[in-house]
């Protein structure tokens, strides 16, 4: 066995079985934001930790709830894990069955879109965590299957994210079914100002851990912008993927766009899966799975789906289209060069994307280069125009087939967040 994982975790004060479990996933040392949260984490202290995507946070918190459940009674679930997506839940219990296989700690996944009597099953083998999504989770508080009176331990795994998907008030109804007397451990890739409230109701005299700056992007990251049009995107998209063979994980705006751009590229001959909210949980899976083993090159996605997409090597990642929530670019090219790796970032930008690419320049503090071979910026009158244009044939035709117009999305009045969509509070 290496024990190189043994001499560098053991100064945190770790057990033997633990650092076996460490050697035997390949953890060679830890990472910065696993070397400053875990002390804290173990003596039982709140944490609240920020650092880039991709720095080995999932591990950070796993860690020390193993370590503390191992020596509590068993019986009852006594730690909390909430994610924002389905993918990143199964990831995160993924890492818990490798480093908690010594010590004889299990988990189960409670998200939308799976059976929910196979999730009742699963609960009746008594696992010390539960991973969950916050609106699967209250359909089983509903239900009266899971109860949250015995838990000890809380993690909000990618705070922001769930925040930005409208989980506030779902998260505050968990918060208050929970007991006060508990440890709250809160990690995001970002710090965001809404989510000061969060915080202010979760945590209690937290050590705060940032390792880099709140939007700071990997040093391993080469981003560089192309200046495009609409119509010429996909043909923009297909000549970056023949010019080399890396991995690519493209990201659209919509779940539509998704469907048919992987559909373009698969007529295309490239090996193209698909993951959106959209599709079914099985769906999600194998798309996921085949893009980490290599079945599929390109990988197609949204950002709903984007935390969960935990993969090595990720060559390329393409932004199709520019993200409405400058924060989410930094998720999304995080999605590359992880773990000191390298990796390209490139982003399509067109004349009405100016307003999201200064904002997502402010938020980095510096200009993103212009790629090689980029066409010169367009004109934001004429670009514009052609997609009002565009919108307003759109909503004719809806109201021809429908006889009614398209009714704007409600904002809840809730702190700092949107009104959850029903469908993804459901099936996320």
């Amino acid at each position: 066995m290496d024990t190189s994982a043994q001499r560098s975790f053991h100064a945190l004060g770790l057990s033997e079985a633990l650092l076996r479990d460490l050697a035997e996933a390949g953890f060679a040392s830890p990472t910065p934001i696993q070397e400053q949260a875990i002390p804290p984490a173990l003596a039982g202290r709140d944490v609240i930790g920020c650092a880039q995507t991709g720095t080995g946070k999932t591990a950070a918190f796993v860690i020390p709830i193993v370590e503390r459940l191992a020596t509590l009674p068993k019986g009852q679930p006594k730690a909390l894990i909430l994610a924002p997506t389905r993918e990143l839940a199964l990831q995160t219990l993924a890492t818990i069955e490798k480093l908690g296989r010594s010590r004889g700690i299990s988990a189960t996944v409670i998200v939308g879109g799976a059976d929910m009597q196979a999730q009742v099953r699963g609960l009746r083998q008594r696992p010390d965590i539960l991973v969950a999504t916050p609106g699967r989770l209250l359909d089983h508080m509903w239900n009266g299957t899971i109860l949250l009176s015995s838990m000890k331990m809380l993690v909000l795994d990618e705070a922001d994210r769930m925040l930005d998907m409208g989980f506030a008030p779902q998260i505050n109804q968990i918060l208050d079914a929970l007991p006060e007397e508990r440890q709250t451990l809160l990690f995001s890739a970002t710090l965001p100002a809404d989510l000061a409230r969060l915080v202010q109701a979760s945590v209690r005299n937290p050590v705060r851990v940032m390792v880099a700056p709140s939007a700071t992007t990997a040093d391993g990251v080469t981003q560089a912008i192309h200046y495009t049009s609409h119509t010429d995107k996909s043909d923009l998209l297909l000549s970056l993927l023949g010019a080399d063979k890396d991995t690519a994980l493209v990201f659209t705006r919509t779940k539509h766009r998704a469907d048919r751009l992987g559909r373009m590229l698969g007529r295309a001959g490239h090996r193209v899966a698909i993951l959106h909210g959209g599709r079914s949980l099985s769906q999600r899976r194998a798309a996921l799975e085949g893009f980490k083993r290599g079945a599929f090159r390109v990988l197609v996605a949204t950002d709903i789906a984007a935390r969960g997409i935990d993969v090595a090597n990720i060559g390329h990642v393409i932004n199709f289209d520019l993200p409405n929530c400058p924060e989410d670019y930094v998720h999304r090219i995080g999605r590359t060069a992880r773990m000191k790796t390298t990796g390209r970032a490139t982003s399509f930008v067109t004349g009405e994307d100016r307003s999201q690419l200064r904002d997502i320049e402010r938020l980095l503090g510096q200009a993103v280069p212009l790629a090689a071979g980029s066409g010169a910026p367009p004109s934001a009158v004429n670009d514009g125009a052609r997609q009002v244009r565009r919108h307003e044939h759109s909503s004719a035709n809806h109201m021809k087939s429908t006889g009614r117009y398209r009714r704007p999305m409600s904002r809840g009045a809730h702190a700092g967040s949107s009104t959850p969509n029903p469908s993804s509070t459901r099936h996320s």
